[in-house]
């Protein structure tokens, strides 16, 4: 804080007084003499730099308290005055004047000039101000800053767009290089040598005959050869000229020959032989190569005696290209480490063929390493005729009889007999080799295989491969005798035997007693065999043909290590993923187990009369399904699985006979009765399905079903007023029942004429009684549409929707009735004769987008209105529609089939084939799917495809469809073919487009 002023000081005279000051104008005092007059009274009182301190410099008496000219000029001439004053009192005091930089000049301040302050004291106060003022100044200029590097980012941006890089300027030219097919790239030219423009031309100028004189001059003279004397007494040699024109024109030759492309001069082979041989060595890898040289001969020399040194040092050397340092290395290594094996196979691999055999021979001799197998073993391998391979195998065996990989060497160099001679020595020699057991078994006769067999067990009765061997000689044997007996192949072979086993509740054979032996034996407490190894083996067994072999494995050693409660899953697990593996009898054998162990269980036998439909036969299917229904009697679908394999065998009597079986273990099932009334109808006995269908509505089996079936029985044989009745008597018993009533209506529409308003009448009834029924509401719309009443029409799927707001149906059904309604009030074209054909040529109504767009809220996850969103779509719109509709929908099959018409439409032909297989491998029993897949194939003329899908239409016949069902259930396809309907079917499909 300034010191206050003393009280003595004189008050302002009226001189002094500014007017306007007192209110806050700019203080009393403005005239600066009057501060002068302040300081000057200060400095007159006595002691009052004691009592009050000395005032600072450039002190304005009231300036504190608002008061004084704070102008810039005023300011500049008060500092002045105070300096001046400040003088006057030192002269007075003797005191040192200050510096003349001290002095006024005259001129206002600048900047850079202290001013008023320059001699004060810097206290605490002054630094906190600074500080405030240094934050507020860091605050704004963070404040700007954002503004300017805004600023500057755009003035770069400006600068770049002005002057572009040379990759800015060709960017798009680079992205157009996408689009260029291969056809182009390929037919680009070569520019031929680009360096032509960089390379300086080479000048050949023809060497002087004077040179090519004074260099003979320097040769001796050939007298042999003829001279010219010149005038000078110089003699020329005018052959000698004549041979190095020539060379000089044959290097030029060569040259150019070299440079042509396609010829060159360079030895090929000779160039590669020169380029093996080079070897390109950094200063890095060369001082790495000392340093493990140095480090290897410390090794070796420490301690000599350990072979893996002397190897290591060898391989240096070798990589370092120094090969015979390498040789004499492994050779010192021979003469320190004389019983490793491994030294002396070093040494033979770095030596020569003639040598190594030398080095292996001197291995073998002088009782070094005579009983290592693996030098016997690369002495037999270097050696190039088989005599040679032959003698050293057997000197090997006479020095270690005890080695099976020397015998089976040895053995593989002989003919059957002498392998048979050499075998039967081995195996007294190494008892313990399974394999020299079994390839014997197999040189031998039948009854000398068993012998040996017998004889391996005694020697090895822990190993499974011994007991499983002697299996498969003996099916081997049975099999052999049955085929020639009854001239069957292997697969009809084993299936008979499987049957012969269902028929008689297991045969033991030869085969089975092995086996069962060797489990019981092998198998204790499962420290042996466990049931994976058995389960491996059989797999191995089916993968070699012994199919009894595989099958009996599995019956014995399936319930190995598993609980009783565990049995079923994991012997249902196996057999799927037998199955799906390709190894058919061993599921066969699990299913078998299955069904054995669970007989109870109607499913496992669904499950293995299934498994038997797709990899056998019909007899084992029918033997299957017999043994089923005498432990199933009261599952229906085995007994409707049966009568359809008889029919499929065309035998109608047994199909009839397991109808019949089936009605005394079930009397009150519908499912038989409507199954034997559809059996008489195929074929073609309409009076004794008429007749059982009326046993069925006078027995238990009394049901709406029941009667809606016989109504249809008597629509499909022409009595339309049979069927009015029974469709009445139906509707009197079972109201409940909407196919009545759908029915009845739909009879009424088929009268000549169209008995429209009975139809609306049995409609209605209809939904009075089952108002959840979509068939009913959308067959009364149509009867609406037909009738031209396209209000009521409308308001009837309004109604239905209000009931039913999650059915897509009625959503895809008002959709397309307000597509027909906005067609209807256009003008049709020529080319315009279906829905399907009238989309992709005219833009959707707005009525129908608008329909489209609550119904897809509603449903959000319908792939039904997805596909039709994707047709109503305009045709640049719809692969973005088909992305969306994908993205909802991934796996529905109806999306599928709009996507794979979409590529259909671009002629992307793999693509929609594609397509249209992931549809019908979601969902086979989608009739559409099929359809549009056969229209697809007919027009791009898809033989293959074509058959294909007719044989799998052909025996899973579709069931499901909006088209499918409207044409298969159509009065005039009654008597269609599945193939006939197909055929129909997929005229309503065709191609959209995408552009």
């Amino acid at each position: 804080m300034l010191n206050r002023p003393p009280k003595t000081f004189q008050e302002p005279t009226p001189e002094d007084y500014v007017p306007g000051r007192g209110r806050g104008a700019t203080g009393f005092v403005t005239n600066p003499e009057y501060s002068l007059r302040a300081n000057a009274a200060f400095a007159a009182v006595p002691d009052a730099g004691a009592k009050f301190g000395t005032p600072p410099p450039g002190y304005v008496a009231g300036r504190g308290r608002g008061l004084g000219d704070t102008r810039r000029e005023t300011l500049a001439k008060q500092a002045a005055a105070a300096r001046s004053f400040l003088s006057q009192q030192k002269e007075y005091d003797d005191e040192p004047v200050e510096d003349e930089e001290d002095v006024d000049d005259g001129r206002p301040l600048d900047d850079e000039e202290q001013g008023l302050f320059a001699n004060t004291v810097y206290d605490e106060d002054d630094r906190e101000a600074d500080e405030i003022y240094d934050a507020v100044e860091k605050r704004m200029e963070s404040r700007r800053q954002r503004q300017r590097e805004e600023r500057i980012n755009e003035e770069l941006k400006k600068y770049r767009n002005e002057n572009p890089s040379l990759e800015q300027q060709f960017a798009d030219l680079k992205r157009g290089l996408a689009q260029v097919s291969e056809e182009e790239w390929a037919s680009i030219p070569e520019i031929g040598d680009y360096r032509v423009k960089k390379q300086k031309l080479e000048k050949y100028t023809p060497v002087p005959d004077s040179v090519i004189e004074s260099a003979h001059k320097e040769r001796s003279f050939d007298p042999s050869i003829g001279t010219l004397s010149s005038t000078q007494g110089v003699s020329t040699d005018l052959a000698s000229i004549g041979e190095g024109r020539g060379a000089v024109l044959g290097l030029k030759l060569d040259r150019i020959s070299d440079s042509v492309s396609g010829q060159t001069v360079v030895d090929p082979k000779g160039y590669l032989t020169e380029l093996a041989g080079m070897r390109i060595t950094s200063e890095s890898e060369i001082g790495d190569i000392k340093k493990a040289r140095m480090l290897l001969k410390s090794v070796t020399s420490t301690n000599p005696k350990h072979a893996p040194g002397w190897i290591a040092a060898a391989r240096l050397e070798e990589i370092a290209g120094r090969i015979s340092d390498a040789r004499a290395l492994i050779t010192e290594g021979c003469q320190k480490c004389p019983t490793s094996e491994d030294v002396w196979l070093e040494a033979a691999r770095l030596y020569p063929q003639e040598q190594a055999k030398q080095v292996l021979a001197s291995a073998v001799q002088r009782g070094r390493v005579p009983g290592s197998i693996k030098i016997w073993l690369q002495a037999a391998a270097i050696e190039s005729d088989i005599t040679q391979k032959k003698r050293i195998l057997r000197k090997a065996l006479e020095i270690i009889p005890t080695s099976a990989k020397l015998w089976s060497a040895a053995i593989e160099l002989e003919p059957p007999e002498g392998a048979r001679i050499l075998l039967s020595r081995a195996v007294e020699c190494v008892p313990h080799a399974t394999e020299l057991w079994i390839a014997l078994s197999r040189l031998e006769s039948y009854e000398n295989a068993k012998v040996v067999l017998n004889k391996a067990r005694e020697a090895i009765p822990a190993e499974p491969l011994i007991w499983i061997t002697a299996a498969k000689l003996e099916e081997a044997h049975e099999k052999e005798q049955k085929q020639s007996a009854d001239n069957n192949t292997s697969e009809e072979y084993l299936l008979n035997i499987y049957l012969e086993e269902m028929k008689n509740d297991g045969v033991r054979t030869n085969v089975t007693r092995i086996i069962e032996r060797a489990v019981r034996t092998l198998s204790m407490k499962q420290q042996i065999v466990d049931r994976d190894r058995w389960l491996k083996e059989a797999k191995e067994s089916e993968s070699g043909g012994y199919y009894q072999t595989a099958r009996d494995i599995i019956h014995f050693s399936s319930n190995l290590g598993i609980e009783e409660v565990d049995r079923e899953r994991i012997w249902l697990s196996d057999a799927e993923t037998a199955e799906k593996e390709g190894y058919f009898m061993c599921a066969r054998a699990l299913f078998a187990l299955l069904v054995s162990n669970f007989p109870g269980r109607d499913n496992l036998w669904l499950r293995a009369a299934h498994f038997e439909k797709e990899h056998g036969t019909f007899m084992v299917v029918d033997e299957l399904l017999r043994r089923a229904v005498a432990y199933c009697p009261r599952a229906e679908q085995l007994w409707l699985l049966a009568a359809n394999e008889k029919w499929r065998n065309r035998d109608a009597d047994g199909a009839r006979a397991v109808l019949h079986e089936a009605f005394s273990s079930n009397p009150g099932s519908e499912t038989i009765w409507l199954e034997a009334v559809a059996l008489e109808k195929q074929a073609g006995e309409l009076d004794r399905a008429r007749i059982l269908a009326s046993r069925a509505r006078n027995s238990e089996a009394d049901s709406g079903r029941v009667y809606y079936k016989s109504a249809l029985l008597e629509r499909e044989a022409g009595c339309a007023q049979a069927e009015r009745e029974l469709l009445e008597q139906g509707i009197s018993k079972h109201p409940d029942e909407p196919k009545l009533w759908l029915m009845l209506g739909q009879w009424h529409e088929r009268q000549e004429p169209p008995q429209l308003e009975e139809a609306r009448n049995a409609y209605t009834s209809g939904l009075q009684h089952c108002p959840h029924c979509v068939p009913l509401w959308v067959s009364l719309a149509h009867l609406e549409e037909r009738a031209n009443k396209w209000t009521r029409a409308r308001a009837v799927l309004e109604r239905a929707r209000q009931k039913l707001p999650k059915e897509d149906i009625l959503w895809e059904e008002s959709i397309w009735l307000e597509e027909r309604i906005a067609k209807s009030q256009r003008p049709l074209h020529s080319d315009q004769t279906s829905t399907s054909s009238m989309i992709g040529k005219t833009t959707a109504s707005k009525s129908a987008l608008s329909v489209l767009a609550k119904a897809l809220q509603e449903c959000p996850d319908s792939g039904r209105l997805w596909a039709v969103a994707i047709e109503l779509e305009s045709a640049k719109q719809r692969r973005a529609r088909s992305v969306d509709a994908l993205t909802r929908c991934d796996r529905d099959p109806h999306v599928m089939i709009a996507v794979a018409r979409l590529f259909w439409g671009e002629h992307k032909i793999e693509k929609a084939r594609s397509w249209f297989r992931r549809a019908v491998a979601l969902d086979s029993s989608l009739g559409d799917a099929w359809a549009a897949w056969y229209a697809f194939e007919k027009q791009e003329n898809g033989e293959s495809e074509i058959k294909e899908i007719e044989t799998q239409v052909e025996s899973h016949p579709p069931k499901r469809g909006t088209k499918w069902c409207k044409v298969r259930k159509d009065v005039e396809s009654v008597q269609l073919t599945t193939l006939q309907v197909l055929e129909k079917v997929a005229q309503e499909f065709g191609p959209l487009k995408s552009f």
